[in-house]
């Protein structure tokens, strides 16, 4: 079961960042990962780095996907963007913003500035 869940999270992200490029974001890194935890996709939307949650459901029946990204895990992300700025020097050197992307089906919501 954790391999099929972890198989449809790659398929969405992949649909996700696909998405992304067409929008005309730059694709920095996907599933960036340290000490603190991973971040689906970061990068650039013009001067903006963005860090990107991508939550995919097969339907709504269970909620919107994007209502999984509660307070918690927005502390997280925020936890793991922090250390990635650090470790790249890039601290008060750029303007940051966390969007989510929603993968329902084969329907995509992109939420900016999500939280």
């Amino acid at each position: 079961m954790k391999y099929l869940n972890r198989a449809k999270g790659f398929a969405g992200e992949s649909k996700a960042v696909s998405f992304l490029k067409k929008k005309k974001y730059k694709i920095i890194e996907t599933n960036y990962k340290n000490k603190v935890g991973e971040i689906d996709v970061i990068a650039l939307d013009g001067e903006d780095l963005v860090f990107i949650e991508v939550k995919a459901r097969e339907t709504k029946e269970f909620g919107l996907p994007c209502e999984a990204v509660d307070s918690r895990k927005q502390y997280k992300i925020r936890r793991v963007a922090e250390l990635y700025l650090i470790e790249r020097k890039l601290y008060d050197r750029v303007s940051v913003r966390f969007d989510v992307v929603e993968v329902i089906g084969d329907e995509i919501n992109h939420l900016e500035n999500a939280f």
